[in-house]
């Protein structure tokens, strides 16, 4: 657990606001199985910011599985919060992202076939690359996110390579969470406080869900930001999708600590 002293140094100025961006790559699955626009992924998105969502994430993978390519102009039109386009930044996805300029990029991993986004960079082997993909968004003012573990040397690489933020993989986190919480959170904390210290931003994802979110908020100083998909839509089934992106807010509302 990490110590009140340590919750004070970061949050006694005033309460950091975490915000919520909604993954919808779901919501496109569901459309894609049967065809057609049901559900509408657009009307979704419009709605995920009425309902208090501060932004809206998509990660559109080569073989269009869930968000196609065609759906990103079409989000960038109607979003009015933060959009979010998360990926491998191969030459076909930065074209798309170069095209659309979405608020923020988040670089992920992920090779073509993967199931679902299971580790982050190594920062530092791959520093040339990084910078030159990060030089190239930022030159249209996108911000810059790398995915990556929670480990201290692979926040410094980030910022090595001019990064604006990190996203901090938690699905190591969320596996461990249920037996031991303090331990699980641990190099998160770390990273973090590494992230804070040299002026990255933080933001993190996978696998966060009701149960985790609180918990991984209130020890992991300075979050910004956490993107939410799977775990969120799949609350939605039984609470609707207002319901459960208040709970969600609810997570991530900080009181003054004690």
């Amino acid at each position: 657990m990490i110590s009140k002293q340590d919750k004070r140094q970061f949050y006694n100025l005033k309460p950091l606001l975490t915000h919520l961006s909604v993954n919808v790559n779901k919501i496109a699955l569901l459309r894609n199985a049967r065809g057609g626009n049901l559900p509408n992924l657009v009307q979704v998105a419009k709605d995920c910011e009425a309902y208090g969502a501060q932004g809206i994430t998509v990660h559109p993978r080569p073989d269009e599985r869930h968000i196609r390519y065609a759906d990103v102009p079409q989000l960038k039109s109607v979003v009015t919060t933060e959009f979010n386009i998360e990926g491998n930044p191969n030459p076909k996805f930065m074209e798309l992202v170069l095209a659309n300029r979405p608020h923020q990029c988040t670089l992920v991993p992920d090779a073509p076939d993967v199931l679902t986004s299971d580790r982050g960079w190594d920062t530092v082997q791959h520093a040339d690359f990084l910078k030159d993909i990060t030089a190239q968004l930022q030159e249209k003012g996108i911000r810059v996110s790398i995915f990556v573990n929670a480990d201290e040397k692979m926040v410094a690489g980030a910022k090595a390579v001019n990064a604006d933020r990190i996203e901090l993989y938690t699905g190591d986190y969320a596996n461990a969470y249920a037996t031991h919480p303090a331990a699980a959170v641990k190099a998160h904390y770390l990273a973090a406080t590494e992230a804070n210290k040299i002026g990255v931003g933080i933001n993190a994802g996978h696998d966060l869900n009701l149960d985790n979110l609180e918990f991984y908020r209130q020890n992991v100083p300075g979050l910004l930001e956490v993107s939410i998909g799977q775990a969120l839509v799949a609350d939605a089934l039984y609470y609707g999708l207002h319901n459960t992106i208040q709970m969600y807010l609810q997570k991530l509302a900080v009181m003054e600590p004690a």
